[in-house]
C-alpha cells in the first residue's frame, strides 16, 4: 500500500516531538521503524535539510528548516518527491501556526497536541486525494530534488551514532550524565577527615616555616615546598574520592608519589612515626579512590 503511515514534528536541536499523528499500525516492523525515527531525530542538527533512510518495507523521511523538522514514515513505494512536499506542507502550516518563542520554550514532548488533527487531515489528503490538485507544489519540489538531491541515511548507522545498536546502550568509559559515584562509606568518611587532618598539618607547618625565614635559605625553600606540595596532594585526593575525574588512576599514583617525597624529603623535621602516619594516610585515601566505582542513576526522563 503506497502512503504515509505516520508524521511528527520535532525541534531540531534536541529532538524533541512537538505534535505527531496517531497511531493505527502496531506490526513490529513498524514499530521498529518508530523506534528508529526517535533515534534518528535525536541527531537531525547534524544533517542536510532534507534526508530519507529505508527500513524494511517503509522509508523515513524528513526535512528541516532552522530549529523545526517534519518527519514521516511512509511504505517505500511512496514517492519520494510526494512524502518531501508533504513535509514541507507540514512544515509551513505548523510555522504558520506557533511562534519560534513558543517553539524554543517548549519543555514537554507533545506540547502542541491540539495540532495533531491537522496533521491527520495533511495525512489523508496526501493518500487519497489525487496528486493532480497539489501538481504546482509537486512539480517544485521535484526540481529541487533533482539539483540537490536528500541525503540518503542508513538506519544502522543512525543507531551506532546514538550508542543503541540492537537496542543496547554500550558501557561508558568515562563518566556521563547518568552516571554518579558509589554511596561513600564509613572508611571512606575517615580517610577523608585523617586526609584533611594530613593537609592542615602540611599548610601550618609550611607557613610557619615561611612565616620565620627572614633570610630563606635553599634548603628551607625546599622544607617549604616538601610541606606546601604534600598539602595540595590531599586535598585534591579529597576532590577524587568524592568526584569523578578522567585518568583517575594516574593522577591517584601521581599524588600518592608527591606526598612519599615529600615526606621523606622531611625526615629531620618530621620523626619516623610522623612520616610513616602521612605516608599510611596518603596510601589509606588512595586505596579508597580507586574502590569506590560509577554507579548507574535511572534515568528521569519518563518519555
Amino acid at each position: 500500500m503506497s502512503m504515509i503511515f505516520f508524521a511528527s514534528v520535532v525541534r531540531v536541536r534536541d529532538g524533541l516531538p512537538l505534535s505527531a499523528s496517531t497511531d493505527f499500525y502496531h506490526t513490529q516492523d513498524f514499530l521498529e521503524c518508530r523506534r528508529r525515527l526517535k533515534t534518528l531525530a535525536l541527531q537531525l542538527a547534524q544533517y542536510p535539510g532534507r534526508g530519507s533512510a529505508e527500513s524494511c518495507d517503509f522509508c523515513i523521511h524528513f526535512s528541516s528548516s532552522g530549529d523545526l523538522a517534519c518527519m514521516a514514515i511512509c511504505s517505500r513505494q511512496y514517492p519520494a518527491a510526494m512524502a518531501f512536499c508533504f513535509l514541507e506542507t507540514l512544515w509551513w502550516e505548523f510555522t504558520a501556526s506557533y511562534d519560534t518563542t513558543c517553539i524554543g520554550l517548549a519543555s514537554r514532548p507533545y506540547a502542541f497536541l491540539e495540532f495533531d488533527s491537522i496533521i491527520q487531515k495533511m495525512k489523508w489528503h496526501f493518500n487519497y486525494v489525487s496528486s493532480s490538485q497539489i501538481k504546482s507544489s509537486l512539480e517544485k519540489i521535484q526540481e529541487e530534488l533533482e539539483f540537490q538531491p536528500p541525503m540518503v541515511l542508513t538506519l544502522e548507522d543512525t543507531d551506532v551514532a546514538n550508542g543503541m545498536m540492537n537496542g543496547h546502550i554500550p558501557k561508558h568509559s568515562e563518566p556521563a550524565p547518568n552516571f554518579r559515584m558509589e554511596p561513600v562509606t564509613a572508611l571512606g568518611i575517615l580517610s577523608l577527615v585523617l586526609n584533611i587532618m594530613c593537609a592542615a598539618l602540611n599548610l601550618i607547618r609550611g607557613v610557619h616555616l615561611a612565616e620565620h625565614s627572614l633570610q630563606v635559605a635553599r634548603e628551607e625553600i625546599g622544607n617549604i615546598l616538601a610541606f606546601l606540595i604534600p598539602f595540595v596532594a590531599c586535598i585534591f585526593q579529597c576532590y577524587l574520592y568524592l568526584f569523578y575525574s578522567p585518568a583517575r588512576t594516574m593522577k591517584v599514583v601521581l599524588m600518592l608519589l608527591f606526598i612519599c617525597l615529600g615526606n621523606v624529603y622531611l625526615h629531620g623535621l618530621r620523626n619516623l612515626w610522623q612520616i610513616l602516619f602521612h605516608i599510611g594516610v596518603a596510601f589509606l585515601s588512595s586505596y579508597q579512590i580507586l574502590t569506590r566505582q560509577l554507579q548507574e542513576k535511572q534515568s528521569d526522563c519518563g518519555v
